[in-house]
């Protein structure tokens, strides 16, 4: 297996292998936080030092269908211990689904050096390498943040149905059977919240997994570019969106093409089929049967 500086990554500074993750275990400019889908992993085990983030709880407005402001985002750093200088590296299960998701309301808060353990929680634990059910706890740090930036990264469903308008690119990183409109929910899964099946016209389907192995590490940037690139037909100068049903599976994709491939104009839809499936007056398209016919 390459290195990571050997994939050909726009910017390979931000993914750190497992090797690096346990070199720093107890380097105390470095915070390593797990964010899972499965809320019950990190009591079952998780990288010694490390806090959970859970997406629920510390990153969502429990009120507001929206994310934590200014004042809520630092008090959750003071509490996990982290200053603005500190290195915050990320992972998880479901090949860091929900660590890209953390990533990215990382970034709308401006911190500046956050990492994400390429492999996640699945190739730390293949290795063998030491868990522990012990929560950590560190001094509280005073963080200050930047108010919430959600221009660059962040798409709204106004900005969305503009997009749509402009024939500009979408990528929708769901199944397969969601995109065709046969599922209002990923495979195996209940349906949350969707009252129609489909995707948003013009987006094209690159389920989120393609990106990465069955190890759960990101593939080359050779790779990738053949999937988003030449099969999709993709720009680096593009300006996409990526959507899901909910934000998380995108946020990877976006990690992907912002990171990875260096995309510059790359937004991450979080209302997502949530959202649009749900709204009234908006287009939607099904199979390409029925694209055709809507043409």
């Amino acid at each position: 297996m390459t290195q990571v500086n050997d994939r050909g990554y726009a910017h390979p500074e931000v993914l750190v292998t497992t090797e690096w993750v346990a070199e720093h275990l107890n380097d105390p400019n470095v915070r390593i936080v797990e964010s899972n889908e499965d809320p019950l992993l990190y009591a079952t085990g998780h990288i010694p030092g490390a806090v959970e983030v859970d997406w629920t709880r510390d990153l969502n407005d429990q009120v507001l269908r929206d994310y934590i402001g200014q004042e809520q985002f630092e008090a959750l750093m003071s509490r996990i211990g982290v200053t603005p200088e500190m290195t915050v590296v990320f992972y998880g299960d479901k090949s860091n689904w929900w660590a890209t998701y953390a990533f990215w309301v990382f970034k709308l808060f401006g911190h500046k050096d956050a990492r994400v353990m390429d492999g996640g929680r699945l190739k730390w634990v293949q290795e063998g390498r030491p868990m522990t059910t012990e929560v950590p706890s560190y001094p509280p740090t005073v963080y200050k943040a930047q108010p919430r930036d959600d221009r660059t990264d962040r798409a709204f469903r106004d900005q969305v149905l503009e997009h749509v308008r402009a024939g500009l690119p979408l990528v929708d990183v769901r199944s397969p059977e969601e995109f065709r409109g046969e599922l209002l929910h990923m495979p195996g899964m209940p349906n949350e919240g969707a009252l129609r099946g489909g995707h948003i016209p013009g987006a094209k389907n690159v389920p989120w997994s393609r990106a990465v192995r069955e190890d759960s590490t990101f593939k080359s940037a050779d790779e990738l570019r053949q999937i988003y690139e030449q099969e999709q037909g993709l720009r680096p100068t593009d300006d996409v969106i990526a959507y899901c049903r909910i934000g998380e599976r995108s946020s990877h994709t976006w990690f992907v093409l912002k990171y990875l491939l260096g995309y510059d104009q790359v937004r991450n839809y979080d209302g997502s089929w949530t959202e649009w499936g749900n709204l009234v007056g908006v287009p939607i398209e099904k199979s390409e049967t029925e694209e055709k016919e809507m043409a």
